[in-house]
């Protein structure tokens, strides 16, 4: 079945569309210029919107950057790094001719120094610590990929909310129109005595309940478009309108080729592998704290009592070369920490089982949701031709009724039941057309575009 079939509305479903848009462009606040043209809001623009906007959609992609920059530094820790000291020493005299100073552990009086060091750790803890910032920062890149796609389906709904609301204002509008065009036919044939009164008072009825409902619509269309305004704008601005782009819906492949998107593009699978792949280096790094660890510490420049790259013995008169190195290295090895090293060995167990059934889960609610979601696209897919179809014979019925009516051949129940059938079939279609847009992209939530 062809998607081209689907769009075969009316001239006059058509012209009740034109209608309720320039109505909801009325309705808009005029500009600072005092011109009244709304600015005009693709889905596009909504969405892009909404990502500047949206906290919970920012809140991801900035916890996507810090676990980034937790990556950065975690490879800092494992590779050498270079720092130089200066300092200067000033030590009590200890009173004797060698007028050195009062701490042993002070070389003299004045001790300058100045020189650079470079550093290197050596331990299993701080190697599996940024392979787990690693993992992190793939499972935050994940968790954003989730918010970037929700965030979608909840500007589709609130968008396609606003557009359907436009087109029940438009209906309720043109069922308004016809409500008083039968009451005035009515009325017409009541003075000359074609129908009781009783055919009146049917179709004043009719009319003022058409007036209610117009006017529940117009609240219905408003609350929309503010809905929509909060989700878009950082100035809550009112003055915008929506293109209405549901003639076209978007096409639903098969499901088999939505099976292998969804098992190479599905952001929640992604993430609990990447949770779990963290987990496991976190219980790497918790059994290097039980392991020994090194480090080795180069120095080079001066450490001495002038501040000169080289001085004069006063005893020998010989020149004494100032600049220098010397290499530190240490090895550290945990003895007894009261179990401290034991429990987080534990603790990362515990972390890591929970991650694997985490991964369990996500496998399965992936097939399940998957499942779910694409017979939810097809199921709506197919019922819009029907709807469509269902909208057109509604039209044509109301305009048989009515002729039938004038010719004494229907009764007045009958037109206000064609009325209605119009009104309930058009808004049925407007309702089906969302649903399904709505399906599809709570569909790729799992699968990415298609």
């Amino acid at each position: 079945m062809q998607i081209k079939k689907w769009i075969r509305p009316t001239f006059g479903w058509i012209a009740v569309l034109a209608v309720g848009l320039q109505g909801a462009a009325q309705t808009a606040p005029a500009t600072g210029n005092g011109n009244p043209g709304p600015m005009m809001i693709t889905l596009a623009d909504a969405l892009k919107r909404a990502q500047r906007t949206n906290p919970e959609y920012r809140s991801a992609v900035t916890d996507y950057g810090l676990a980034r920059e937790d990556r950065v530094q975690g490879r800092a820790a494992i590779l050498p790094n270079v720092t130089y000291n200066n300092a200067f020493v000033y030590t009590q005299p200890n009173g004797t001719r060698s007028n050195l100073g009062a701490y042993i552990a002070n070389n003299g009086v004045h001790e300058y120094i100045s020189q650079g060091n470079a550093h290197q750790t050596v331990s299993l803890s701080s190697f599996a610590d940024y392979r787990r910032s690693a993992a992190a920062e793939a499972v935050a890149k994940a968790k954003a990929e989730i918010a970037a796609r929700g965030l979608v389906v909840t500007v589709v709904r609130s968008y396609y909310a606003l557009v359907v609301a436009q087109r029940k204002y438009a209906t309720e509008q043109r069922a308004v129109e016809e409500a008083e065009r039968f009451l005035n036919i009515s009325q017409k044939l009541e003075q000359g005595g074609e129908v009781a009164h009783s055919d009146v008072i049917k179709a004043q009825i009719q009319f003022q309940g058409t007036q209610r409902d117009y006017q529940e619509s117009r609240l219905g269309m408003e609350q929309a478009r503010l809905d929509l305004a909060v989700l878009i704008f950082s100035d809550f601005n009112e003055n915008f309108s929506v293109v209405d782009d549901l003639q076209q819906p978007q096409a639903l492949p098969e499901y088999t080729e939505v099976q292998t998107l969804a098992a190479q593009k599905n952001p929640q699978l992604r993430a609990a592998a990447e949770a779990l792949r963290a987990a496991k280096y976190d219980v790497t790094s918790a059994w290097g704290g039980l392991l020994p660890s090194g480090s080795i510490d180069y120095f080079y420049g001066i450490d001495a009592s002038h501040f000169a790259t080289y001085q004069t013995d006063p005893t020998t008169g010989l020149r004494i070369n100032n600049l220098g190195y010397s290499v530190v290295a240490s090895l550290q090895v945990s003895i007894w920490s009261w179990g401290a090293n034991r429990s987080r060995v534990k603790q990362a167990d515990l972390r890591r089982d929970q991650a694997k059934v985490e991964l369990s889960f996500a496998q399965r609610q992936l097939v399940g949701n998957l499942r779910s979601f694409y017979d939810e696209a097809e199921t709506s897919r197919s019922e819009l031709e029907s709807l469509n179809r269902s909208a057109e014979l509604a039209d044509e019925g109301l305009r048989l009724t009515n002729l039938r009516y004038q010719a004494g051949e229907a009764t007045v129940l009958e037109v206000v039941d064609a009325q209605n059938t119009l009104t309930a079939a058009r808004n049925a279609y407007a309702d089906g057309q969302a649903r399904y847009r709505l399906a599809i992209a709570t569909l790729q939530t799992l699968t990415g575009s298609f």
